[in-house]
């Protein structure tokens, strides 16, 4: 019986491959579905224009086309509550700043918002509070600025804190954050 079952599953696979060859043009067959994968229904690389514009847009394909997102969101304001991550060495003089700011990663939260955690380094003897400006992009369109107000730093402190963006039905591919205050 196996042996039939496989010999059936050669012969279909020969036959995609076959037909393959004969079109000449590259195929993918996925093993779970047995779905053909071709340019043709993944791609519109081998469409005319007006082939492409009778299909409609949906929500996942507006993702790969940021022109055709025109969302902008208001300005936000957050106070996220940090997490002290440890403490570094006070390094701050001439060549080396006050606050250091680095780890700005994006991850979508499943029906929630973009996501992005942020360190804020103070590198003084000093208490500082950062301010940091964090811009949500698609395709180098702003879609929102967050404003970041960070809880006080102690000196040589380390904090890890979340940077909420737009729901995730609002297409972002980069989120940029740049440190406001201290200078």
């Amino acid at each position: 019986m196996k042996r039939h079952i496989h010999l059936a599953t050669l012969t279909a696979l020969g036959m995609v491959m076959a037909t393959a060859a004969a079109a000449q043009v590259p195929q993918f067959r996925d093993e779970k579905t047995g779905k053909v994968w071709t340019p043709e229904n993944v791609s519109k690389d081998n469409q005319t224009l007006q082939q492409q514009a009778a299909v409609p847009a949906s929500p996942a394909d507006r993702a790969f086309d940021p022109n055709s997102q025109t969302v902008t969101m208001p300005p936000v304001i957050q106070r996220p509550r940090g997490n002290l991550m440890g403490t570094v060495p006070i390094t701050a003089g001439p060549t080396v700043p006050i606050a250091t700011l680095d780890g700005a990663w994006l991850q979508a939260v499943p029906q929630q918002n973009w996501l992005s955690v942020i360190y804020v380094t103070n590198n003084s003897a000093g208490v500082i509070d950062a301010v940091v400006s964090c811009m949500f992009t698609n395709g180098d369109r702003p879609v929102q600025e967050v404003r970041v107000v960070a809880q006080p730093a102690g000196p040589g402190e380390r904090w890890g804190m979340p940077v909420y963006g737009p729901r995730v039905e609002i297409f972002v591919d980069r989120v940029t954050c740049r440190l406001l205050s201290p200078p």
